[in-house]
């Protein structure tokens, strides 16, 4: 008879759980209950229970209690009730990490999985495999391979499981059960054959051919398991990517031929496998994609829901190859399920023409409310990638976001439309003044600091560069009187960005900033002072190098720097140019959207990769005059091919007058130790090798590092491409492979190497300019030079602008490395660092009639980096 619960029964927690306030000492004491005869099995079970609960719940058991608690419980053996039974082997499993001396349960588990009762079998095959080790496991191998074969599916499906879980510490014992585990995967049960091909798969993974016949006997002989179906297509697909397998692979034929099976379960995972293979054309996604359009009309709204997820994964890379089920997606847009119906929104949203957007928005607008965050989130990115594609309606889907800003949402919702509305902004500059005026009244009432700072930042940034600029100031300084220390800080630094770079406002700028500077906040203070005295003193290059660009070192090298220099005084003042420079994306970063960042920073900030390059060279003798180190290559470069007996990869370091080679050295082979391992070099250009440093020993597989120093070119400043022809030398030892002791004087012997290029690249650090046109001038003229080149064999824009980025190593500005459709002329902003700490800008403008034609022009405070860009371009 069910109970009725009143209201008395609800306020008294008659529906709450009841373990929520057990104290593990008293549930141990309850224990003491497993002693007594004749056992309770009613109550124990029930003592079991709380102890399960305790652990699951993380309750920690100290060793001693857990294993007396273990021990008292191994008498419960003694009770028939199955139920008491089945808690026992629960229980086993769980503390058999915890008690002590867990195996002597060992009999009792054995009995019970060779007894006659099935319901015991398979628990005690769980718990048994549960506490046993390596060492115990070949005196129950006998019992494990008549289990695998039982004809009982759940003591076979219990014993293959475990097997599974045995192989990673017993995987040669495991290994001979192959022939019980063939067996078993001939099996009618369908569990007992997942799991059997689990075991087989698992136990022949590293044998790329092996899983290959495996996969083609299921071919030939099908399978009655859907779950084995869905795992045999899984690992065709990991082969196929592992091999890169073209679609003539008889993997790809047997996923394909998924697609025609009579389990809905194993047709949706073959077309997901297919959808997610890399590289699949639209033609090779067509009936994957046919599948799915069937789906969309499933009365399962399971399968429905899957269908349309699958859909929207692929409309993302393959728009075209959904557009044949847009008819069945417009009829889920009405679909119950509010799940079902966003994605099938999003998904026409993709593939979708653009006069059908102004209906799409309507359909959506009905239901944007009804949908959780994290589906709304789904939309925006959908209009995100739409905007893109048709740039014509940036006014209807910006409105759109705009009414999705103002609605509740929390902030992964409102940060993802915040986002898109920039996105918009930098893609389409007819948008530019409507999107910034919704952002400024967004922030009039925004909760989200992070999105308010990134919003005033994005003012201070385009805001200047608008027609009517005057009309942000009132929405900025309302956030300096309304706001908390973060925001007021963001705004002034937008502020001083205003008057930066527009002379009219300026006298109104420094009375918003004078009234800033009694702000109760010092970091507000701080910059309103700084900000105040560099606008009043009224020059180009001062604002351009402290309030529109700003500092492009790194914020932790230079604290770490300037601790340096305190901890050893010297009468020479600080150097910025020793400090490392903050790569592009970094500065990206460091924007004012983290207006105290550097207030509120740990007070260990973790070192840099270059920075622990300049600690690990810093600790070699011949290289402690060389200065602060400048710049190390992003990725190391291989010499050798990876299967070779040798492997070799060069990091380059870069130096104000020289360059490092570090040889990161691998010996491969067993039975030799290489010993004074050095890489010899020949360079084609003016550079002089000064020293090596090199490896002292190389055994067998323990990685070493030798280094090369060179000089850079004096004679000829300009010759900074080079490539070295580069020839390993060493003394080779034989040895002993099991001791690897050396058994002879050894013998000198040499490894040719592949070629190692250095390029104008290598001497030159990116960094971001924020303001291109106040960087170039604040550079000034003095050194400015000026070629014209013609790109004889390349026939696009885009492939001009890659290519160029690529070649320089400096850092796109304001996005000028995107270039627009239908364009045959851009301008390339590039800015970055020349070895010395030197700053070298480079405007290049492109002309794509039959070829290319580039107008290059580049500025400096130095000659040299002027010269060297436009001798490397030439």
């Amino acid at each position: 008879m069910l109970k009725k619960f009143d209201k008395k029964d609800e306020e008294s927690g008659g529906g709450s759980n009841p373990f929520q306030h057990l104290e593990k000492s008293a549930v141990l004491q309850e224990a003491r209950v497993f002693n007594e005869t004749p056992i309770n099995p009613r109550k124990c079970a029930h003592i079991l229970t709380k102890i399960l609960y305790l652990i699951n719940q993380g309750e920690h058991l100290g060793t001693t209690e857990a294993t007396e608690a273990f021990f008292a419980m191994t008498k419960l053996f003694q009770s028939n009730d199955p139920t008491l039974r089945r808690m026992c082997y629960l229980t086993i499993k769980e503390m058999s990490c915890i008690a002590e001396d867990v195996i002597i349960v060992t009999s009792s588990l054995t009995k019970d999985m060779t007894g006659k009762e099935d319901n015991y079998r398979g628990p005690a095959v769980r718990a048994l495999c549960q506490i046993t080790d390596s060492t115990m496991l070949q005196a129950i191998e006998r019992y494990m391979k008549q289990a695998i074969v039982d004809k009982v599916p759940s003591v076979s499906s219990s014993a293959l499981v475990s097997s599974l879980h045995l192989l990673k510490c017993s995987f040669d014992v495991v290994k001979r059960w192959v022939n019980e585990a063939q067996e078993a995967a001939s099996s009618d049960n369908i569990m007992v054959q997942y799991h059997a091909l689990g075991l087989l798969y698992h136990v022949r993974k590293n044998d790329r051919l092996a899983v290959n016949k495996m996969i083609s006997k299921v071919t030939r002989h099908g399978l009655k398991s859907p779950f084995a179906y869905c795992m045999m297509i899984r690992v065709a697909s990991k082969q196929l990517e592992e091999e890169d397998g073209s679609r003539d692979s008889p993997l790809f034929d047997f996923i394909e031929s998924c697609l025609r099976n009579k389990h809905e379960m194993v047709v949706y995972e073959a077309a997901s496998a297919i959808v997610n293979l890399p590289g699949c054309s639209a033609k090779e996604l067509a009936p994957a994609v046919s599948v799915l359009q069937l789906f969309c009309s499933s009365p399962k709204a399971a399968l429905r829901y899957a269908a349309v997820r699958t859909l929207n994964k692929v409309a993302m890379k393959h728009p075209s190859a959904v557009t044949a089920c847009n008819l069945d997606l417009e009829n889920l847009v009405t679909d119950s399920n509010r799940s079902i119906a966003t994605l099938a929104i999003t998904t026409l949203l993709k593939t979708g023409s653009e006069s059908s957007i102004d209906r799409l928005m309507k359909q959506i607008s009905s239901f944007m409310s009804e949908i959780s965050d994290e589906f709304k989130v789904v939309v925006v990115q959908a209009i995100s990638a739409l905007c893109q594609k048709y740039p014509r309606k940036h006014a209807v889907l910006m409105n759109f976001l705009f009414t999705m800003l103002r609605e509740e949402g929390g902030f992964e919702y409102k940060r993802a439309i915040v986002d898109c509305i920039i996105s918009i902004i930098e893609e389409n500059s007819e948008s530019k003044e409507t999107g910034l005026s919704h952002l400024c009244e967004f922030i009039e009432d925004c909760e989200f600091t992070v999105l308010a700072t990134r919003i005033l930042h994005l003012l201070g940034q385009e805001g200047p560069k608008t027609t009517n600029p005057s009309k942000y100031i009132r929405f900025i300084y309302n956030r300096v009187v309304l706001e908390h220390e973060e925001v007021r800080a963001g705004a002034v630094s937008a502020l001083a960005k205003f008057g930066a770079q527009n002379e009219e406002m300026l006298p109104s700028i420094l009375v918003l900033l004078k009234r800033c500077v009694m702000d109760d906040d010092n970091e507000v203070r701080d910059r309103a002072t700084f900000y105040l005295n560099v606008l009043e003193q009224k020059q180009k290059a001062l604002n351009a190098g402290y309030i529109l660009n700003g500092l492009t070192v790194s914020i932790p090298g230079l604290e770490r720097a300037l601790q340096q220099y305190t901890l050893e005084p010297s009468e020479k003042p600080f150097d910025l140019k020793s400090v490392p420079l903050a790569t592009a994306p970094m500065a990206e970063q460091r924007t004012e959207s983290t207006p105290i960042t550097a207030v509120k920073q740990p007070e260990k900030v973790a070192a840099t990769r270059q920075e622990i390059f300049q600690e690990q060279l810093a600790a070699v003798p011949e290289f402690r005059g060389l200065g602060p180190l400048f710049k190390s290559s992003p990725e190391p470069v291989a010499l050798t091919e990876s299967e070779t007996e040798y492997v070799i990869r060069c990091t380059k370091h870069t130096f104000t007058d020289h360059m490092v080679f570090q040889f990161d050295c691998t010996n491969t082979l067993n039975d030799q130790t290489l010993e004074n391992v050095t890489v010899q070099m020949e360079p084609t250009e003016a550079y002089e090798v000064l020293c090596y440093v090199p490896a002292r020993s190389l055994p067998y597989n323990q990685p070493g590092t030798c280094y090369t120093l060179v000089a850079l070119p004096k004679d000829d400043p300009t010759a900074v491409a080079c490539t070295f022809s580069c020839m390993m030398k060493f003394t080779v030892k034989d040895c002993d492979p099991t001791t690897g002791e050396t058994d002879d004087e050894g013998y000198e012997d040499e490894y040719v190497l592949e070629d190692l290029e250095v390029t104008v690249a290598d001497h030159i650090q990116k960094v971001m300019k924020l303001n291109f046109e106040a960087a170039w001038d604040e550079v000034g003229d003095e050194f400015e030079k000026e070629e014209t080149f013609t790109l004889s064999t390349i026939k696009t824009l885009e492939e001009a602008v890659g290519n160029i980025v690529k070649f320089l190593g400096m850092h796109p500005c304001e996005r000028s490395d995107k270039v627009p459709d239908n364009k045959n002329t851009h301008t390339l902003l590039l800015a970055g660092v020349f070895r010395g700490g030197h700053d070298i800008l480079v405007r290049a403008r492109l002309l794509l009639l039959d070829t290319v034609t580039m107008q290059v022009t580049a500025r400096s405070l130095e000659e040299l980096p002027v010269d060297i860009i436009l001798a490397s371009v030439g």
